[in-house]
């Protein structure tokens, strides 16, 4: 069977969902020093294995370590259905510029660690999301 280039790659249903989310980069080769920094931005879907994240990102020439995978972004997402944040580590799949003057992108993040507590309470809000009110 041939895939399509519009066939759908994901895993894991998505849901629109807007919270809050606090993140953090990480290299093992930078040495910035906003990489110290814990910044905020926002969802605007999740899924069982990563979410679209609308952040800002501090230095343009992170962008390709970051698509490259030498640099990682860990997050704490503020779900509202959870007690606690919900810990995960990501890579970047994919980003949008969505204003280059403010450094504000669109940027797909897959997770990579994510424990199996955690994992549960994501798929417990995606489940919710997707009933009716």
């Amino acid at each position: 069977m041939a895939l399509s280039f519009d066939q759908e790659r994901r895993q894991f249903v998505r849901v629109k969902a807007e919270f809050a989310v606090r993140y953090k980069f990480l290299s093992k080769t930078r040495t910035d020093r906003e990489l110290e920094a814990v910044y905020e931005g926002k969802s605007a879907n999740i899924g069982g294995g990563g979410l679209l994240l609308q952040c800002q990102v501090p230095k343009l020439e992170w962008i390709p370590d970051l698509l490259l995978q030498r640099m990682a972004v860990g997050c704490n997402l503020l779900l509202p259905t959870a007690d606690l944040p919900i810990k995960v580590l990501t890579r970047v799949a994919w980003i949008e510029a969505l204003d280059e003057e403010t450094r504000s992108f669109a940027v797909g993040l897959k997770f990579r660690e994510i424990t199996s507590q955690d994992q549960d309470a994501v798929f417990r809000f995606i489940i919710r999301a997707q009933m009716p009110s």
